[in-house]
């Protein structure tokens, strides 16, 4: 059905580096005053991107209708078309003709560390959507992903009020908030879920333990990379979920959000909560091999074998 899940989080379109290098071996820790480095990369690509648009497009895969919440600029009408075309549900994301969509700029080193820059276009204007107006009766639940930060607090806010269950992912975006607002916005949230350094910022900006935030939300979920994934639950033992192997990682761009997509599949179909984890192992282990966060694919066939492969479970 559509809508049942309503993703909000950046549109952007995403220039993809890659550089043979490792970025620390040209960091100077005594010069972190006056850094000034420029890196030749081996290539560049032009891809569909965006939080939105990447944890939409993993669960269009998994066959579901999301429907994106969203502010694009005068030069998204092909990747609307696109989207469409998946049965993605475009209907609430705003388009202002006089902006660009974001853009946001990738480089990821031998090592898969990455650097990002974003030029934010018409994310800015996020804070004008109103999250009640674009649930519907149907929808059960909701993500607020990163985008314009003002945006993601209100969109908090009004899930709340809509009495909406929602995901709180701030990710990247933990740098732009204070404690007090990440500590305000993470209330009533069914879920947190940010990679492992991200988990360390909230808890040392919000100045909370692991258990005082499980206390807060129903879990919280820390990925981890290679190292796949841990759900805490207040007064439980922390459940490890393992990544799914891979032939060879290509680019490591989206797979947060592609994990994401699964994760909200299992939780729509109302599966164990380590079961919706290791759908988004699966989602991620796909999006790691190819370059560009929704160019990769996987038929419902092909998805349960590496599932059964990884988890030795029958999906």
């Amino acid at each position: 059905m559509l809508g049942q899940v309503l993703v909000n989080g950046s549109m952007a379109f995403d220039i993809i580096m890659r550089y043979a290098g490792k970025f620390k071996d040209h960091i100077l820790p005594d010069r972190l005053d006056a850094i000034n480095l420029s890196f030749l990369t081996e290539s560049a690509l032009k891809e569909r991107g965006g939080c939105a648009g990447n944890i939409a497009y993993a669960m269009a895969l998994l066959g579901e209708s999301p429907r994106i919440m969203a502010t694009v600029g005068g030069d998204f009408e092909k990747y609307r078309a696109y989207l469409d075309n998946l049965g993605v549900d475009t209907s609430c994301i705003a388009t202002h003709e006089d902006e660009l969509t974001a853009t946001c700029t990738i480089c990821a080193d031998a090592t898969n560390n990455q650097l990002t820059f974003v030029c934010v276009g018409a994310m800015s204007r996020g804070r004008e959507l109103d999250l009640r107006d674009c649930a519907t009766k149907d929808t059960k639940l909701a993500i607020v992903s990163p985008e314009d930060p003002i945006g993601m607090s209100k969109h908090c806010e009004e899930a709340r009020q809509a009495n909406i269950p929602f995901i709180y992912d701030p990710s990247f975006q933990v740098i732009a908030f204070s404690g007090e607002q990440l500590l305000k916005d993470v209330q009533k949230a069914k879920a947190l879920i940010v990679n492992d350094y991200e988990f360390s910022l909230f808890l040392e900006k919000t100045h909370l333990t692991q258990n005082e935030i499980t206390d807060i939300v129903e879990f919280v979920i820390v990925t981890r990379g290679s190292e796949g994934s841990t759900i805490y639950k207040a007064n439980c033992e922390p459940m490890q979920i393992k990544a799914a192997k891979v032939e060879k990682v290509v680019d490591p761009t989206g797979a947060g959000d592609a994990f994401r997509g699964g994760l909200l599949y299992g939780l729509l179909h109302d599966m164990p909560l380590n079961v919706c984890a290791q759908i988004g192992s699966i989602c991620g282990s796909y999006a790691v091999e190819c370059i560009g966060t929704q160019n990769y694919k996987f038929t419902a066939e092909e998805f349960k074998n590496r599932y059964k492969l990884t988890f030795n479970e029958e999906l």
